[in-house]
């Protein structure tokens, strides 16, 4: 892949919003099917421009205008807010109070360094193959609990560009719901509570809420590689005592007297669980102890951040925006290969630029008979762009296929009277 310089993005954004950003299906996206007739015009996007200058408050009367702009001013970063009262482009001529965010979608953002007290390979905005296992299990745990428990339909979710994910929550409904709606959410999405000064995050007693066992059902599948194996988390004394300060301490002596008998992670981490597991069929009145899976979950489960969820004027970064430090593009992810998704292997804007180059300007050569966006769109069909385009084109076909189902729905309803 060919290096990326972050000195080389002026020269390289022009390329990329003129060719390769997928700006149909963006407009497509963000215009619902024009549930509202002034919906688009309503939304709040941000640009981060050269030497970090922060615009907010843009909006467009349609995405025919907010492309124009982007192929303009050719913005670093591009945020995505709420759906406003009034316009946004307009706030400061409105009443005081009266310019207020109507509805957004419930987003979520997971960041790698919110998992920097449990993970050994990396540390703040580091990422490697081995702790991007815990962005696999995130995106698994909680969209199984968006469409099993929340009865979601419409999620899209998102590569950061560098260490983590991003989820959208598209579904009409969802996208109307209140903060405290959004808050409740989270919190039932949450099950390590602490800061840095908190030992113990996880605290599971009976009975067990089935979202729990569903989520430990999803951890146990991903346990062994990454935290035995990959993180190696009960590999000596010393990362030992960490998971052992969360077993009773009645188990505690026991397991530090057995430990160092044991080969390695994997065996010491059946002996924990065997013991776990007997005390739970003997547990008398104290009840029984699931420590077991509250390390499980301590170093794996998803770590939200409740104000990017809660507040409706928080923004969120835009899928396809270029990472300035990485240079890699914000790509939708395919949840049937999320397993086999590599942040490393995700296009930077000067692999794809190269890429433009290397297949020759077909486009320039031919008679110039056919329209603009026709070229363009067969321009990102020739990177490896495509594919996550085609996932993004495919979440907006799905929407949009099921805004025409409940059209049809309420028509026929409609009829029976």
């Amino acid at each position: 892949m060919v290096p990326f310089e972050p000195s080389a993005l002026p020269e390289l954004l022009p390329v990329f919003y003129r060719r390769l950003f997928p700006h149909g299906a963006y407009g497509r996206w963000l215009g619902y099917g024009g549930v509202v007739k002034n919906y688009f015009q309503l939304r709040e996007f941000s640009f981060t421009l050269r030497d970090d200058v922060y615009v907010r408050f843009q909006s467009f009367d349609n995405p025919q205008e907010l492309e124009r702009e982007l192929q303009k001013t050719n913005p670093y970063k591009i945020d995505i807010g709420a759906v406003y009262s009034h316009r946004p482009s307009q706030h400061s001529t409105v009443h005081l109070g009266a310019f207020q965010p109507q509805e957004k979608e419930l987003v979520f953002d997971i960041d790698m360094t919110d998992y920097d007290d449990v993970r050994t390979c990396c540390s703040s905005a580091e990422i490697c193959s081995k702790c991007w296992t815990l962005m696999t299990i995130a995106v698994r745990v909680i969209d199984r609990a968006l469409v099993e428990d929340l009865g979601v339909r419409h999620r899209l979710w998102v590569y950061s560009g560098r260490r983590g994910v991003h989820c959208w929550v598209c579904d009409d409904a969802v996208r109307r719901w209140s903060p405290a709606l959004r808050a409740a959410a989270v919190e039932y999405l949450t099950l390590v509570k602490g800061g840095a000064e908190t030992v113990k995050k996880v605290n599971i007693s009976e009975p067990i809420h089935p979202f729990i066992r569903r989520s430990v059902a999803v951890v146990e599948k991903f346990f062994e590689a990454y935290a035995l194996v990959g993180q190696d988390i009960l590999g000596s004394p010393e990362s030992w005592e960490k998971v052992l300060a969360l077993v009773p301490e009645d188990i505690r002596g026991t397991l530090q007297g057995e430990f160092p008998r044991k080969k390695d992670s994997v065996q010491r981490w059946e002996l924990l669980k065997g013991q776990m597991e007997r005390t739970r069929r003997v547990s008398g009145k104290s009840g029984p102890c699931y420590a077991d899976w509250e390390v499980m979950l301590q170093y794996c489960f998803p770590r939200l951040d409740i104000n990017v969820s809660k507040g409706l004027g928080h923004l969120l970064k835009s899928p396809f925006s270029v990472h300035p430090k990485t240079g890699r593009i914000s790509v939708p992810l395919d949840l049937q290969k999320l397993d086999q998704f590599d942040p490393f292997a995700v296009p930077t804007i000067t692999s794809l630029c190269h890429e433009l180059d290397t297949a020759g300007d077909e486009a320039e050569q031919e008679d110039g008979r056919e329209t603009e966006p026709k070229r363009r769109a067969r321009d990102y069909k020739r990177t490896s762009l495509a594919p996550y385009v085609r996932v993004f084109e495919q979440f907006v076909e799905e929407m949009e296929r099921s805004r025409r189902g409940e059209r049809l729905r309420r028509s026929d309803l409609q009829g029976d009277f």
